[in-house]
Parts: C-alpha cells; sequence; structure tokens
C-alpha cells in the first residue's frame, strides 16, 4: 500500500506555491480573518442542520418515547406540536445563516486568491522584462504568453472552484468527526475502517493524473508558441505557402494533447467511480451496524439519522478531493510553469553596490573583453579598444563575425565571460541597469514600433516630454512632414510592429525616439538595410544630425557609409583583425580594402557615390 495521501504528498507543487506566495497571502490578513470567521460560521451551522429531523423522528414521530432524546433538557420539555414547529423553523434559519455564511466565506476568499494571483501576474510580467536576452533567445514567445495569462488565470480559477471548497469541507470533516465520536464512537470506527483503501486507491490513481496533467501543460504551451510563431511570420507563410505545412504541425500538437487530455479524463473518471464504491461500503456497513443498535436501544433513529447525514458530508472532501484532482494537478503543473520563472536570476542584474550612473562623456573602453553564448564558442575574444567621447565609430565585418555582440555588450544586455567594459573608466557593471541604459539610444535594423500613437511610440523614448520637444525630434529626424501629411497627424495609431508605415518611415520614427533621449552614447545597427534611394537618404540626414555630439557606433556593410566614420574596426571570427580611419585600412590594403574594392567595383552601389553626399567627404 503506498504512503498515506495528503494534498501535499499528492501535488507537491501546490505546496511550494502556498510557500511561495505566502508574503502575498499575508498582505490580506483582515479579509482572511472575516472570511474564515465567515466559514467557521458555515461549519457550525453545517453541523446543527441534521438536529431538527432527529427531534422530529425521536420525539414528534413518536419513535422514541424516553426523556433524553435531544441531549438538551429545554427540548424535552416541549409538546410534540411546539417542537415540530421549532423543528421547522430550525431548518429555515440553520440553512439560511449557512448560506449567508457560506457566501462571505466564498467571496472573502475568492477575493483574497484573485488579489494575490494578480500580484504573481503583475511581478511574473516584471520577471518577464528583467530577464536577460540569453534566456529570451532561447524561450518561445507563446509559451511564456500562456504562463502569464494561461498559467496564472488557470490558478485564480482552481483557487475559486477547488481550494476553498476543499479547505471548508476539510474543516467541516474534523468537526463532524468530533461530533461522530461522540455520538457514538464504535460505528465512527466502522466509518473509517474504510480510510487504508481510499489512500491505497488514490494514491496510484493521483500520481498518474498527476504527471498526466503536467504533459498535458507543456503540449499546451507547445501549441501556444507555434500558433504565436506562426502568427507573428504569417507574411512569409503567405509567401511561401507555408500554410498547409503549419497547420499540420499544430495539427499534429492539437492531436497528441487531445490524447494526454483524454487520458487524464480517464484516470479521473476512473478515481471518482472507485471511491463512490468505497463510500458505498462505508455508508452500508454504518447504515447495517447503527440499525442494529437502535434495535437494541443502544441509539436513537434520531441518532442515526444524523449519523449518517454527518457521515455524507464527512466523505464530502474525499469527493471532492478526487473531483478536482485533474484541476488541482493542472494547477500544480501550472504552479510549477509560473514558479520556473519567477525563481529564475537574470544573468544580467544590478549587482551588489551598484549606484546610478553619474551624466556620462561617453568614453568607451574594451578591456580584455572576451564574450560567449555557448561555454567554449567564443562570439567575441580578447578585444581590446579604446574609443573617446563624441568618437564615431564603425563596426564592419562579415555576417556573424560579432559586430552585434559587441554593441550588446555596451548596452550591457549581456556581461562579458571575461574582461571588462568601461564607460568613462568606469566599469558598466557598477552602475544600475536603468540608469546606464537611460542614456544610450538605439536605432535597429528593423525598428520595432508599438500599437500606439505615433505620438506616443516617440516619446517612449522619454517618458512625460511635451509634445514641442516630440515635434522637434521628428524634424530632426525628417519625420515631421509625412507624419503632418497623415489623417490624424501625431495621433494616428500605427499598427502592431509599425505595420502601416513603410521602412522608411518606421525607421524615421525611430530616430527620432533615439533622438528624445538626448544619450550621449548613440548605436546604429544597420540602420539603411532595406530603403530606397528616397529614403535612405532621409534616413543618412537625420542621422548625421543625430549623431552629433555623441559617442556613436555604427554597424553596417555598406563601407561608403562607414567611410565616413573617426574610427573603422574590421572583424572577423570574434576579432577585431584592423582598425584605423577609412583612409589608413584602404591604404594598407588588408581584408578591408578588400571588401571596400569589391563593393565599389563594376555596377554596384558604390559607382554613384552622389547618392552619398550627405556622408562622404
Amino acid at each position: 500500500m503506498g504512503r498515506p495521501l495528503s494534498l501535499r504528498d499528492s501535488l507537491p507543487g501546490l505546496g511550494r506555491l502556498t510557500r511561495r506566495f505566502w508574503p502575498y497571502v499575508r498582505r490580506e490578513r483582515p479579509l482572511i480573518m472575516v472570511s474564515l470567521l465567515a466559514l467557521y460560521a458555515e461549519i457550525v451551522l453545517r453541523l446543527l442542520e441534521p438536529w431538527p429531523l432527529k427531534w422530529v423522528l425521536d420525539r414528534v414521530a413518536g419513535v422514541t418515547r424516553h426523556r433524553g432524546f435531544s441531549r438538551l433538557p429545554f427540548l424535552d420539555a416541549l409538546d410534540p406540536a411546539m417542537l415540530l414547529a421549532l423543528s421547522a423553523v430550525a431548518v429555515i434559519v440553520f440553512a439560511g445563516l449557512r448560506a449567508l455564511a457560506a457566501y462571505y466565506n466564498t467571496v472573502g476568499f475568492a477575493l483574497v486568491g484573485n488579489r494575490v494571483l494578480t500580484t504573481v501576474r503583475n511581478e511574473l510580467y516584471g520577471q518577464l522584462q528583467r530577464l536577460s536576452l540569453s534566456f529570451h533567445t532561447r524561450a518561445r514567445s507563446g509559451d511564456l504568453l500562456v504562463r502569464v495569462t494561461g498559467d496564472v488565470g488557470f490558478l485564480q480559477d482552481v483557487a475559486v472552484t477547488a481550494l476553498l471548497p476543499l479547505l471548508a469541507n476539510a474543516l467541516t470533516l474534523v468537526g463532524m468527526a468530533a461530533v461522530m465520536l461522540w455520538l457514538n464512537a464504535p460505528l465512527t470506527l466502522i466509518a473509517l475502517a474504510t480510510g487504508p483503501l481510499f489512500w491505497a486507491s488514490t494514491t496510484r490513481l493521483t500520481r498518474r493524473i498527476r504527471e498526466t496533467a503536467r504533459r498535458q501543460r507543456q503540449q499546451e504551451g507547445a501549441m501556444a508558441a507555434t500558433a504565436a510563431e506562426s502568427i507573428g511570420a504569417v507574411k512569409v507563410i503567405h509567401a511561401l505557402s507555408l500554410e498547409g505545412t503549419f497547420a499540420q504541425a499544430f495539427t499534429g500538437q492539437s492531436r497528441k494533447n487531445l490524447a494526454t487530455g483524454v487520458r487524464a479524463t480517464r484516470l479521473s473518471a476512473g478515481l471518482e467511480r472507485t471511491v463512490d464504491l468505497l463510500i458505498a461500503v462505508a455508508t452500508a456497513a454504518v447504515l447495517w451496524y447503527g440499525a442494529r443498535l437502535a434495535l437494541r436501544g443502544v441509539m436513537t433513529p434520531g441518532d442515526l439519522v444524523v449519523f449518517l447525514a454527518y457521515l455524507k458530508n464527512a466523505f464530502r472532501p474525499v469527493r471532492d478531493f478526487v473531483k478536482y484532482t485533474g484541476r488541482l494537478a493542472k494547477a500544480s503543473a501550472a504552479g510549477e510553469r509560473v514558479l520556473d520563472l519567477l525563481d529564475r536570476t537574470p544573468d544580467v542584474r544590478d549587482l551588489p553596490g551598484a549606484v546610478p550612473a553619474p551624466a556620462l562623456r561617453g568614453a568607451v573602453r574594451f578591456d580584455g573583453v572576451t564574450f560567449s553564448y555557448e561555454p567554449g564558442l567564443p562570439a567575441l575574444e580578447q578585444i581590446d579598444c579604446v574609443l573617446q567621447p563624441g568618437q564615431r565609430v564603425a563596426l564592419v565585418g562579415p555576417s556573424g563575425s560579432g559586430k552585434s555582440t559587441f554593441a550588446s555588450l555596451i548596452l550591457r544586455l549581456y556581461d562579458p565571460t571575461a574582461g571588462r567594459v568601461l564607460i568613462d573608466e568606469r566599469d558598466i557593471r557598477e552602475y544600475t541597469l536603468a540608469s546606464l541604459r537611460a542614456q544610450m539610444s538605439v536605432v535597429l535594423q528593423d525598428s520595432l514600433l508599438f500599437a500606439a500613437t505615433i505620438r506616443d511610440n516617440i516619446a517612449y523614448g522619454a517618458p512625460g516630454t511635451p509634445h514641442e520637444a516630440i515635434e522637434a525630434a521628428a524634424r530632426l529626424a525628417n519625420a515631421h512632414a509625412f507624419v503632418e501629411a497623415l489623417p490624424k497627424g501625431y495621433d494616428t495609431m500605427v499598427g502592431e510592429r509599425g505595420v502601416t508605415l513603410s521602412n522608411g518611415q518606421r525607421q524615421r520614427i525611430a530616430i527620432a525616439r533615439a533622438a528624445i533621449r538626448r544619450a550621449p552614447v548613440l548605436i546604429l545597427d544597420e540602420p539603411t538595410t532595406g530603403l530606397d534611394g528616397e529614403n535612405e537618404r532621409a534616413v543618412i540626414e537625420a542621422l548625421e544630425r543625430l549623431a552629433e555630439g555623441r559617442t556613436t557606433f555604427l554597424i553596417t556593410h555598406d563601407l561608403l557609409l562607414a567611410g565616413r566614420a573617426d574610427l573603422v574596426l574590421y572583424l572577423e571570427a570574434g576579432r577585431v583583425r584592423e582598425w584605423g580611419t577609412h583612409a589608413q585600412l584602404l591604404q594598407a590594403g588588408g581584408q578591408y580594402a578588400l571588401l571596400y574594392h569589391l563593393q565599389t567595383a563594376g555596377g554596384g552601389r558604390g559607382t554613384t557615390p552622389q547618392r552619398y553626399d550627405a556622408v562622404t567627404t
């Protein structure tokens, strides 16, 4: 026989959840106390509910003639008619008061649960924002979305529909067991004799249900991840006619989830029927032995009816536990997924003793920096360079050479595996993340806009910025003219990810967002890729104005654009292979010079240098 089953034994995740969320629960102590009082009142009234029936059977119906039938002397003195009326009124009063108490404890505990889990959801969302890029590059966004919305929502639902009834009925069981022992101890022991059978039958099945529920929850997360991925890439899917391929993959996952769900339902249904049979056996044994005691005058028929009523209610927690086993198992699995995120420590975080960064000048130094995404595979290796405030630095080289990683280390999206990144001669890990990143502006190749107004998208660079500053930033970014031409101007809503704007328009809005920060360090990651000639000229002009007076890092494959920089770093295989001005590198005749001549030879875009008049000399 398995070890004794308890809620924590069968669903250990719930015990872990309780410990983890207890600080949030303690904040709701006043409401919890009121709800507990209502719960205790409900339990007392449940214990009283069967007694009017006993009074009627033992005295009014004339089954029992002797005194002391009620165990309450003042009731023995009443005549049968008065006792009948009193019993009828008592049934209504007990039921009404119990319903009122049940209402208040249910609403109270539900409010506690919803408040706590709303706080948990907010913390979980904040934790996702804090987790490092190394985590997000491996995670699937659809699965994370299910954890924030679905898993926490499921915990809320189960807390109200399963855990609270179980708590109430478990406390009721204790009270009823005590009264049953007082009424007739031998009969109570007979009822409890089936307990080992309950544990033996439920331990095995509950463990299997829990494992099945955990697997089902994981499959639901995978389904959501597949759906989110395909929806986010719907343009590519249509272009490549991959609708059938992705539909087939989703259907396969859905069928697996269906099979797992059916298995969980079968296990739960089998457990419920087994428990129903054991309850029937216990009830039959009590009825047989109790009737014999009543016939011998050891107990009254009313006592037996009260005992059977208590027995029925005493088995309710067992029935409920079995009924909600599947839901509790899913809640345990959902809770484990939530805690898996909450208990993660971000790779990049504020270190002990970190201080707010002062106003930075923008002197950047890499001191023996090595970084690896995976152990033993360095993306950057032994980088040493010193960059002066206001200097414009171009990072060029083949794809995968470490250019974007170089910029990510300045932003402290990652921390070096070895070495240090310093700004103004101080390790950037000594600063708080918020204060460091607040002094950096970024313009990416695929600039992301949010589903908000153009005004809001620009203002995200510096929340609370007045409209005049927003308009000035838009003018600097060559965006004001096209924004004013839109139907609602700066109040025009853009679609999710900015799909309602062209690439060039999105890029200029992103430049305005970067400009409004007035940050001393500027990072430009392939800002002109994919733009036509007119948009490219407008963006380059805006970038020239934006970079004025800032330490600027330009990641580009366009060496004509890189030629305007004060310093060029040519990276290959994670190392800085060449560095110097554009003219110095051309004179050196190395890989940079070879790549430059390849770009400008023949009918390439470099044969029309007039397109770059704004950035070349």
